[in-house]
């Protein structure tokens, strides 16, 4: 939605610059099904994309 707003594409890179969240973190959270992160980066992309939690993550329950 952010990219749409302002009518450009954002990258990794500015997303890790603006939030302070490695590149490879971004990276495993966007292709990584299952990955476990931190609220502390939850929080960091919510303040960036301007978004509730909810909107940049789900729960996945165990299949056990």
């Amino acid at each position: 939605d952010k990219s749409f707003k302002e009518g450009r594409r954002i990258t990794m890179e500015e997303v890790a610059t603006a939030t302070g969240v490695h590149r490879t973190t971004l990276s495993k959270i966007a292709n990584k099904v299952g990955y476990s992160t931190t609220t502390d980066v939850l929080d960091a992309l919510c303040e960036f994309f301007d978004c509730e939690v909810g909107e940049i993550a789900e729960r996945v329950r165990d299949l056990e």
